[in-house]
């Protein structure tokens, strides 16, 4: 019998390295926190993917859930992490697989402060099919642009990797698509999303997953007409500064039904 732990196990499992930095503040950890519970609740995740946010007192670090479905995340499960993945207080708890494509992006975009990856259920067919990239086709989506990139895995690692970003370099080619765009298809596995706040990065989540919806309904009826590069830089520039408004309706209705299910 083979005892040797497979890479995934490895990964899940590493090192803790480093002392933690100055605590979060408590206010953008609950946020963290709040931000899993929301794009759950709005069906952006489900058991699987993450969302992190820059530590704002070190930024060379980033603050992520331990590996566990996000619905369920409390402040006690938040870890912090140096860009390269490697946990400083995980104290032997699983970690996500994944963090690589967090910690990478911070690393090549310090302008980034909050990161989502999701498999969300409109946006995955439209990482397939060619010629019908994902477009901002209304007001609330200005971020999408003209076309979203999709991230091909096979030009970094060949045709035989379950399209997992499972380590630093595969997140650094990832991170490269984020050069100019706000969100990057991932092929066959979903997407990843950058914002300058937490609740930007969630605003767009949920927006994001729509405006796929909209988009395949709309394909199904005839010819779309797409937001220009005009109108999307203008719907961000003018709608985005709302995104208090949902963000509170989602954590209201998010909080309501964690307490139904307790």
């Amino acid at each position: 019998m083979c005892n040797t732990l497979s890479s995934e196990q490895v990964s899940q499992n590493a090192t803790d390295r480093g002392e933690p930095a100055s605590p979060a503040d408590p206010s953008l950890v609950a946020d963290l926190v709040t931000a899993n519970h929301i794009l759950f609740d709005q069906g952006v995740v489900d058991a699987f993917g993450h969302a992190s946010v820059r530590h704002d007192k070190d930024p060379e670090r980033f603050l992520l859930a331990r590996n566990m479905a996000p619905g369920q995340v409390t402040a006690e499960d938040i870890v912090e992490f140096h860009l390269d993945g490697t946990p400083v207080n995980a104290a032997g708890r699983r970690i996500y697989l994944e963090r690589f494509i967090h910690g990478e992006i911070y690393r090549a975009r310090p302008d980034i402060m909050a990161v989502v990856h999701s498999h969300s259920h409109s946006i995955v067919p439209l990482s397939v099919v060619k010629g019908r990239p994902l477009r901002a086709i209304f007001h609330m989506a200005g971020f999408i642009g003209e076309g979203a990139p999709v991230f091909e895995i096979r030009d970094v690692a060949g045709t035989g990797t379950d399209l997992l970003i499972r380590n630093n370099e595969l997140g650094a080619a990832l991170a490269k698509h984020f050069d100019s765009h706000s969100i990057v298809l991932m092929r066959g596995h979903g997407s990843t999303l950058v914002a300058q706040s937490l609740k930007q990065a969630v605003y767009r989540s949920v927006y994001a997953e729509l405006n796929a919806r909209y988009q395949m309904d709309a394909m199904r009826l005839g010819e779309v007409t797409y937001l220009t590069a005009e109108e999307a830089d203008a719907s961000v520039r003018n709608v985005e500064p709302q995104m208090q408004r949902p963000w509170a309706l989602w954590k209201e209705a998010a909080e309501a039904r964690r307490a139904s299910r307790s």
